[in-house]
């Protein structure tokens, strides 16, 4: 057999990169918060009001992110990203505790900077709909979304050195360089489709497209099935489900690092190493959850290497957040609670390409919104945390995140992975 190009596979780490970044840039306010509470006087509780302001920005602009890597592909549109979320990374860097509202003009610049990440995940599923065949896209989104747990891994150390060296300010400007430039290097190597490609040899092109779904990729044109991807029961249940895992996920994402210093008594410095644990586990997960989730679906279908799967690891992920929560010691309920994020992520790749699978065309929509549905779970733990904390103490975080991944798992359990919302009709309707 003649070798073949592997631009997909480029293309796919690139797009782990960007996640990776996306996810420096919006974790760094939770370590940040450290130095940015006392300077400007606020609380845990208004903290997560900043960190509720970047999802709903985020959230609320899913579904329109997904529309605009349909039209205008993912080439631009993730390059737009990360211009906009660099620029507005480096805004928050102007804000001072003089101003007048400058606590509102926090909650302003946060909720901006979601508005434009909220390209990267539609985007990059437009991406994956268009470039990777079906059965690779969960090794294939298994490595995206593994961008999730590096870039959460990388910002506590980083964030803090340059916090503790330089100030938070300076370790935001840091933070919008990188994205810069990696925004002019996408532009520059990436493509919306693989024949738009000139490293892309025909072995290449001929093996993405026998894998592809069985619609026509590049209908940029044909209308968005709107009515039945809101109306379709699996869509609607896959997204209850995204908004479980990400409940779950946003408890590690944007609350764990402060949890160690309050809740285990530990300092700035080993608050930053233990916290890595967890979303080093989420890199562990997601990688491996995905390749074993390619593995089953290839040889026993869907159902099982989609759905069951997810169900095992959502049940794995509230075990864990039970019983670490439990522990004695800082370390031994870091690694419990880390081993649940990363079964937790066993599930992540699953959702990515059920989307892709579901949407076709029109992945990016699709997965725009179940992210929006996502993003709502996500917002409302950011302000539930601390609530919880306030009133029940950090044991019932992890309880009712527990009670969440078992909801999730019922959702997976009458979820038919066969579904399309896109049919070969659509083809002949223009938008």
């Amino acid at each position: 057999m003649s070798k073949r190009s592997k631009v997909r596979v480029y293309l796919t780490i690139f797009v782990f990169i960007l996640a990776a970044i996306s996810y420096l840039d919006r974790t760094n306010i939770s370590i940040a918060g450290v130095q940015l509470m006392p300077e400007f006087g606020i609380s845990n509780q208004e903290l997560g009001f900043i960190i509720s302001a970047f999802l709903a920005g985020y959230g609320l602009f899913q579904i329109p992110a997904g529309w605009l890597a349909k039209k205008y592909g993912p080439r631009k549109v993730l390059t737009w990203g990360l211009v906009w979320w660099g620029v507005l990374t480096a805004a928050m860097t102007l804000i001072v505790p003089t101003m007048a509202n400058a606590f509102m003009l926090l909650l302003i610049v946060r909720f901006l900077l979601g508005m434009g990440e909220a390209v990267v995940y539609p985007g990059s599923n437009q991406f994956t709909a268009t470039w990777i065949p079906t059965q690779e896209r969960g090794k294939a989104n298994g490595l995206i979304f593994a961008g999730t747990g590096t870039g959460g891994a990388v910002t506590a150390p980083v964030i803090t050195w340059l916090m503790t060296s330089y100030g938070w300010r300076e370790s935001f400007i840091v933070c919008a360089i990188i994205g810069l430039i990696a925004a002019l290097g996408w532009y520059l190597y990436a493509r919306d489709t693989p024949e738009q490609h000139k490293s892309v040899d025909a072995a290449e092109l001929a093996h993405i497209k026998a894998g592809l779904t069985g619609v026509k990729q590049n209908v940029s044109g044909v209308a968005v099935p709107w009515g039945r991807i809101f109306g379709s029961k699996d869509v609607l249940l896959m997204s209850f489900s995204y908004f479980c895992f990400c409940w779950i996920a946003f408890i590690f994402i944007s609350w764990f690092f402060i949890y160690l210093a309050q809740a285990r008594g530990l300092n700035l410095k080993s608050s930053a190493i233990l916290s890595m644990l967890p979303f080093i586990m989420m890199v562990v997960g997601s990688i491996t959850g995905g390749a074993i989730a390619d593995s089953l679906t290839k040889s026993r279908g869907a159902r099982v290497g989609r759905c069951l799967f997810s169900v095992l690891a959502l049940l794995l992920a509230g075990a864990f957040l039970i019983v670490g929560s439990q522990a004695p010691g800082a370390i031994l309920a870091t690694v419990l609670l880390a081993m649940g994020a990363g079964t937790l992520y066993f599930a992540q790749s699953a959702y990515w390409a059920l989307a892709a699978d579901f949407g076709g065309p029109h992945a990016g929509v699709v997965s725009g919104f179940m992210n929006t549905v996502g993003m709502l779970g996500a917002f409302l733990t950011s302000s539930a945390t601390p609530w919880l904390q306030n009133h029940y103490g950090w044991t019932s975080v992890f309880f009712v995140g527990a009670g969440i991944a078992l909801a999730g798992a019922l959702a997976w359990l009458v979820i038919n992975p066969a579904n399309r919302v896109h049919h070969e009709e659509d083809e002949q309707v223009m938008a």
